[in-house]
């Protein structure tokens, strides 16, 4: 006989309510439809603006070699790094800096979508046209180009010239320096030496 008593549940193994279950996932799907269906009655998409060139400069070398304290207490703006304050975060250097202004948080949180405005016909001959009056106080033709090589190499003659005139001037000097001064041969004799012995003149 066994010691257990009657009406002990001895098998060890858990039992699970299926219906119960059942209903809690049913439960759990008409959750998720609801939220998808609340996601999709937003309201329409938001209608951002397309890329725009920057019309500022990008600073990235005012604090260039220059040391900081760094405090663990700092505000965000006066910590080590570049701060955007349009994020409100920091980037520790200028590469990831420039990544993070050209990224698309930073442009979505300044209203602009990742796409580029198509240009129409006018606006790209507008574009070519100031281009043009840019560039026209600085173009030349072949005969400034053949001018400025002539001027060139003028130049080019006129130093090579002073630095022969300036060889032969040092020349004269070292010559002048090293010629004996006119001594005369009897205090030579008397000091003992006739001469250098350079065969040179």
């Amino acid at each position: 006989m066994s010691s257990n008593p009657v009406g002990v549940d001895n098998t060890f193994r858990r039992k699970f309510d299926k219906e119960e279950y059942l209903e809690r996932a049913r439960q759990r799907e008409r959750e998720e439809k609801e939220e998808a269906r609340k996601g999709k009655d937003k309201g329409p998409p938001v209608q951002r603006q397309p890329l725009k060139h920057r019309d500022y400069e990008v600073d990235l070398e005012s604090r260039l070699g220059k040391t900081q304290v760094v405090t663990p207490i700092a505000p965000l703006s006066q910590q080590a790094g570049y701060y955007c304050s349009v994020c409100e975060c920091v980037v520790k250097d200028s590469a990831n800096y420039l990544d993070h202004i050209n990224g698309k948080k930073h442009q979505r949180a300044l209203g602009m979508s990742m796409r580029v405005e198509r240009a129409s016909l006018e606006q790209v001959q507008k574009r070519f046209e100031s281009l043009k009056k840019r560039k026209d106080p600085g173009s030349f033709s072949e005969q400034d180009l053949d001018e400025r090589i002539m001027k060139q190499q003028q130049e080019e003659e006129e130093r090579k010239r002073q630095r022969k005139e300036k060889k032969k001037e040092k020349k004269k000097e070292l010559a002048a320096q090293n010629e004996p001064e006119d001594i005369d041969p009897d205090v030579a004799a008397m000091m003992g030496f006739g001469g250098f012995g350079s065969s040179k003149k």
